[in-house]
């Protein structure tokens, strides 16, 4: 019979490790020794130019990660997306903690097998390998060959798994609380509650049974998105520890040159990845956290604009709120219109700063670290650049990570680093802007078009020109494959000035026309040239000739 896994509980927990000291001392003890070691080993050679001492180096840096077990290697994973942040030597072998870890015995494997499903491995599968083709943090994933000829992969998880996490993530919390003085990010309280978010969804990862119902429900949100595709999964060959789906034949994002020689483009993957990333956050609420070379494979099809993606292991998933998630496009709003006090009202919004904050001692450092990033210089922006400046805002100002931003951050961070792999001078903001533009004006959901007004007009109800400008050049003018977008935009600002929803637009472009009693023509002048620039009929026309060459 299958266990069922408890969820986890950091009271509950603390209690249960406290009370067993033959457990906790030589374990912390352990960890701190094979962390001092590792730093020091680090300071003496991490900046010699020798090969050979960088090598030894990197793989001594595998090593301490994968002995001291699973909690460890997740933190790995996160750290083997950033290009930006780990050398390149050592960014090689720590690319192998997302797939290419020591596998645990074949034997303990088939055995776990039969104790979920009932039966063998081979009298359920019609042919069932002697070895694993990928080992990971969690379990091990093999290449079975099913009744119906069709080839599937069944993930097997790693033995005494509960254990080790519920251990080690009390360790992780005591150890991070403890010395979250010394760190250089002021994280302040809520390093505990990081930890805390981590453990929750670490407990959440080894129930395979809950993988599986987000697959399927995260299937479900794709189903219409041709370029994104997600293993069915087989649900009679499934339980709490063992979890079987169609086997995806395809290429993982790991290199350009491996990309390149089986005839993938990999901006084209980078496209998609990104594109899917905001979709999950800001359209679907639901995201995956986990989007690291591994589980994200290129497949043939698709676009030299939008290459064809698969998502495989669900077990590290989270939502986001419909508030938080609006909060979020509003701050990207500001970003671009450059309106730092409501971009702080944002964060406070979002929790980054507490209520009590003056916000107004914020709009100088908030300028200065995100100012040069935007306008004329968007493509210039990545979140390396932004996060080396942030951090020093957040030392000095009482700004913290609330605890369910956790996973966001880190998802967001993962894909800007599975794309800077691909391509060194990937911009995210590139892609990310363009879309933020498209959907504020075309989503008819009253909540956007709430956004979109503010960014149309001011206070007093009149057109701001220039922000309308900004949006088009963004959407028209600064990102590549833009022409495909024209029809959409140019449709749903139709439905919308004409629709119901629209009485509020119109309004507001009536008073616009009256200044001090008169009627004042000049700012309805400038956004007729601006509609009839942008949407003329050669634009159009090069919207069709496109939209035939690479359909959507």
């Amino acid at each position: 019979m299958a266990i069922s896994y408890p969820k986890y509980s950091p009271k509950r927990d603390l209690i249960w490790l406290i009370l067993r000291p033959w457990i906790f001392l030589p374990r912390v003890l352990y960890i701190l020794l094979t962390l001092i070691f590792l730093i020091l080993r680090i300071l003496f050679q991490g900046n010699s130019k020798n090969k050979k001492v960088q090598k030894n180096l990197s793989k001594y840096l595998f090593d301490v990660i994968t002995d001291l077990g699973p909690c460890f290697i997740k933190l790995g994973q996160a750290l083997s997306t950033r290009p930006d942040l780990v050398r390149q030597d050592w960014l090689t072998e720590l690319t192998n903690l997302q797939d290419n870890l020591p596998p645990f015995e074949h034997k303990v494997a088939l055995k776990i097998i039969e104790e979920e499903l009932g039966s063998s491995a081979f009298e359920l599968f019609d042919e069932f390998p002697n070895e694993p083709i990928a080992s990971a943090s969690l379990g091990q994933v093999y290449k079975a060959k099913m009744k119906n000829n069709t080839y599937c992969a069944v993930k097997v998880q790693r033995p005494n798994l509960y254990f080790l996490i519920k251990r080690d993530v009390v360790i992780l919390k005591i150890l991070a609380t403890s010395f979250s003085p010394l760190l250089p990010l002021n994280i302040g309280v809520g390093i505990g509650e990081i930890i805390d978010e981590f453990g929750k969804a670490l407990f959440e990862e080894i129930d395979y049974e809950k993988e599986g119902e987000n697959a399927i429900k995260f299937a479900n949100l794709f189903e219409s998105n041709p370029n994104v595709f997600i293993p069915k999964l087989e649900k009679d060959f499934s339980s709490k520890k063992v979890i079987t789906t169609s086997w995806v034949d395809g290429v993982k994002l790991r290199d350009r040159e491996i990309l390149e020689q089986n005839n993938l483009i990999p901006s084209s993957f980078i496209r998609t990845c990104v594109i899917s990333g905001l979709q999950q956050l800001f359209e679907h609420g639901y995201f995956h956290a986990d989007p690291h070379p591994g589980n994200m494979f290129a497949l043939k099809g698709g676009s030299s604009d939008s290459g064809n993606l698969a998502y495989v292991d669900f077990g590290m998933m989270d939502s986001i709120t419909d508030a938080d998630r609006l909060t979020l496009i509003k701050a990207i709003v500001h970003l671009i219109n450059e309106e730092y006090l409501l971009l702080a009202k944002d964060f406070q919004k979002l929790g980054f700063l507490t209520n009590g904050q003056n916000l107004d001692v914020l709009i100088g450092p908030l300028k200065e670290v995100l100012g040069g990033a935007f306008g004329e210089q968007v493509g210039n922006f990545n979140l390396k650049n932004v996060t080396d400046k942030f951090s020093k805002l957040m030392y000095s100002y009482p700004f913290r990570v609330p605890s369910r931003f956790a996973l966001i951050i880190r998802a967001v961070v993962s894909q800007e680093g599975l794309a800077l792999r691909l391509d060194p001078e990937f911009k995210i903001l590139n892609i990310a802007y363009p879309y933020i533009a498209k959907k504020l004006l075309t989503d008819n959901s009253d909540e956007i078009l709430e956004i979109l007004l503010e960014v149309l007009f001011d206070n007093e109800g009149r057109i701001q020109i220039e922000k309308v400008e900004s949006l088009l050049n963004i959407l028209f003018k600064e990102s590549n494959g833009i022409n495909s977008d024209l029809f959409p935009v140019a449709n749903a600002g139709l439905k919308l000035f004409i629709g119901k929803k629209g009485s509020e637009v119109r309004k507001n472009l009536l008073l616009s026309l009256i200044k001090e009693d008169k009627l004042e023509l000049e700012d309805a002048k400038k956004l007729l040239s601006l509609v009839s620039e942008t949407f003329n009929p050669l634009n159009f026309a090069k919207s069709a000739v496109q939209n035939i060459i690479s359909p959507a």
